[in-house]
């Protein structure tokens, strides 16, 4: 028993389209990196059903590997920057970024 491509997809437009609401709506900076990867997790679904469904090669799987590794380096240096935020001025609400600019 195979589940049908339809499945998958739906799955996955359901987790980028909450991803987007929460990069959209929230303001916290981590909670905007975890939109960021929940997004980035349902293209690679996507790609990774797509793949199965079309075997003749596996770009879809070659692709998911480098979006996992754009991925962990967006998280890498996106905690950093918000950390060095945080130490600067005390919040991590993405609100007070522009004060940066002083």
């Amino acid at each position: 028993m195979t589940v049908p491509l339809e499945y998958f997809v739906i799955v996955a437009a359901a987790l980028f389209m909450t991803g987007a609401v929460g990069f959209l709506i929230r303001r916290n900076l981590l909670v905007l990196l975890m939109s960021i990867e929940l997004m980035l997790n349902a293209v690679n679904l996507t790609l990774v059903a797509f793949n199965r469904q079309y075997v003749g090669g596996h770009t879809g799987q070659i692709f998911t590997f480098f979006i996992i590794a754009i991925a962990a380096a967006e998280a890498a240096v996106g905690l950093a920057i918000v950390l060095a935020f945080f130490r600067l001025r005390g919040t991590v609400r993405s609100d007070d970024a522009d004060l940066l600019r002083n």
